[in-house]
């Protein structure tokens, strides 16, 4: 199967949230309301400076996608580049869908002088650090923390 990737459009965003909502019932079992994530998605189109999404296409029909945002290293006075709401359609998962995104985002972050790329991942899914590791990426020595000020079901 041909796989493809592009950078999202508007016309994209129905696919987006759905792939959102997706991941956060698969991952964190939780709903998130469709209406903030569908303004969610929409404000990273209407400010580029908040990232950019990509989606890739099996065939054609859209597979997977992901959203890139960046952060400020002073250290290394450049960007890392964050992966961001990976998802891939069960229908095609193991076919190679991630990688394209993956190399994707790579070239693009090389060629815009990226310092590095960097995701987070929960702890215990095996099968996606194997995926995250065969790709080149090694453990961060940090723990992630947080304080939330908005709660999900």
């Amino acid at each position: 199967m041909a796989i493809i990737t592009r950078a999202a459009k508007q016309e994209d965003v129905p696919f987006l949230v759905e792939c959102n909502a997706a991941m956060a019932r698969e991952t964190e079992h939780k709903t998130l309301d469709r209406e903030v994530l569908t303004r969610g998605t929409r404000a990273v189109f209407d400010d580029p400076r908040r990232g950019f999404y990509l989606i890739a296409e099996m065939d054609g029909v859209p597979a997977g996608c992901l959203l890139i945002t960046c952060e400020w290293s002073d250290w290394r006075n450049g960007d890392w580049w964050w992966f961001q709401s990976v998802y891939v359609t069960p229908a095609a998962r193991r076919h190679g869908v991630f990688r394209a995104l993956y190399a994707e985002v790579e070239r693009r972050a090389r060629a815009a002088g990226a310092v590095g790329l960097r995701l987070y991942v929960e702890r215990d899914n095996a099968h996606a650090l194997r995926t995250y590791f065969s790709l080149g990426m090694e453990e961060e020595p940090y723990r992630m923390l947080r304080k939330g000020f908005i709660e999900f079901r």
